[in-house]
């Protein structure tokens, strides 16, 4: 993924907002000794992410599994991160409109 100019990736911006046991993971799947099970992981996030409609799982697993996805898969990246990118200025947008707050980062 892309660099900022202050040096820390998307990604690790992400991470920063996570739960921090959910952070830790996502650190540890981003190593690159973990090719063999990031690529299980991420294909299960993606199908529980989908499946998000069922008890247990959730939709907040597809977010997820294509992080991982895109770190083995080059060709995903740009339009992953597009997504993200625009996902985000949805929510802020909405989140301004319905609450008249701005956001700190």
């Amino acid at each position: 993924m892309q660099q900022p100019e202050n040096g820390r990736s998307d990604i690790q911006k992400i991470e920063a907002k996570l739960p921090q046991p959910l952070a830790r993971f996502m650190r540890r799947m981003r190593q690159p000794g973990a090719r063999w099970i990031r690529l299980p992981v991420a294909v299960l996030l993606i199908v529980g992410g989908v499946l998000g409609f069922l008890p247990i799982l959730g939709f907040w697993m597809l977010p997820l599994g294509l992080l991982l996805l895109a770190e083995d898969y080059p060709p995903a990246q740009r339009w992953i991160r597009s997504m993200m990118v625009g996902t985000r200025r949805l929510w802020l947008r909405q989140k301004r409109r319905f609450t008249g707050a701005r956001d700190s980062s």
